[in-house]
């Protein structure tokens, strides 16, 4: 009618779901996140995917400025049926890719008072929020916006590294200190946060110590191989109960061998069966939103990490997802 060419999409009802990659192949069809919509293609927003391209505040290796769109480029395979989960997470709940969130790249704490704002301002129209990172240090901005809609949130971290250490070279603002910043601020239920898939060496035996008392318990990888993913899951919902809930996925929770492309990997990891696993046991959580951090793609190699973060997106807001009436009730095209 304007002279473009209209994109058919995947509907049932009033939402809006993917490109129907059955008349558009997907390596041709607009790169959002699974190849949803845009802002403007619906009328109301459930769950924005808003990218945060932020990595001023690595240690290491930079480039998970450059994670949002190699995870949205990852996901143009996920398709509209999740069996394992029995969920439709693109049509049972209305997904929008927000697009992402501009910083200052050069100083810090501008930049974390930016994307405080604008997941502020995202969470004005979307209940729910799954954000691409970017480093870990965008946690602590994105915390800001979830306490002030729901009081004291539980931590779901999912990393090789505890993240809450205090500073380095004199730095408050890094990516190693986001849940140290967090506690310290209150915007933590101290009774109720949790790492998953820690690793590696520390600094000290203290800690461990420092990290219990910033309200945290740790499931470290050694326990996992010990009480298996079942284990790990049920240790989840006791230490979670019924709080509001905030999934943090660093991607280097996962094995190199499943997720090389990233900052700071360390031998000894998940696998990428055993996080999906976790994350679909999500779905009897109060989960109020979640981020998926430290994709660094000049590391990656064939999209390995790229598409393990895609899919843990994809179970996410599967977990999100509530059920859809009838098998493929009312599916379209429009």
């Amino acid at each position: 009618m304007n002279g473009f060419p209209v994109t058919p999409r995947v509907s049932v009802g009033d939402v809006v779901g993917q490109v129907d990659s059955t008349q558009v192949p997907r390596f041709a069809a607009p790169g959002t996140f699974a190849l949803l919509p845009r802002p403007d293609e619906v009328s109301n927003i459930d769950v924005a995917v808003v990218g945060v391209p932020f990595d001023a505040g690595v240690s290491y290796r930079p480039g998970a400025r450059f994670g949002p769109a190699h995870i949205r480029a990852s996901s143009r395979l996920l398709r509209p049926f999740n069996p394992e989960a029995d969920a439709w997470p693109f049509l049972g709940q209305q997904v929008v890719d927000v697009g992402d969130i501009a910083a200052n790249p050069y100083e810090l704490t501008t930049a974390i008072d930016m994307i405080e704002a604008g997941a502020r301002g995202v969470l004005e129209r979307s209940s729910k929020l799954l954000v691409l990172g970017g480093d870990h240090t965008i946690a602590l901005p994105v915390l800001r916006a979830m306490h002030a809609k729901h009081g004291p949130i539980a931590v779901l971290h999912f990393d090789a590294h505890l993240d809450t250490w205090n500073t380095y070279f004199g730095a408050p603002y890094v990516h190693g200190s986001p849940f140290r910043r967090a506690s310290e601020e209150g915007l933590l239920d101290l009774e109720a946060c949790l790492h998953v898939g820690i690793r590696g060496g520390l600094y000290g035996p203290s800690d461990m110590d420092d990290d219990r008392a910033l309200g945290f318990a740790p499931i470290r990888c050694d326990e996992i191989e010990s009480i298996g993913v079942a284990g790990t899951i049920e240790r989840m919902h006791a230490r979670l109960g019924d709080r509001p809930v905030y999934v943090s996925v660093d991607i280097d929770v996962l094995d190199p061998a499943f997720a090389p492309g990233t900052g700071t990997p360390e031998s000894g990891g998940l696998t990428s069966r055993e996080l999906l696993m976790m994350l679909r046991a999500t779905s009897t959580l109060n989960v109020v939103g979640a981020d998926i951090v430290e994709v660094a793609p000049a590391y990656d190699h064939a999209e390995i990490t790229g598409i393990a973060a895609a899919h843990v997106g994809y179970e996410l807001l599967s977990a999100w997802a509530p059920p859809l009436p009838g098998d493929r009730a009312g599916l379209s095209t429009r």
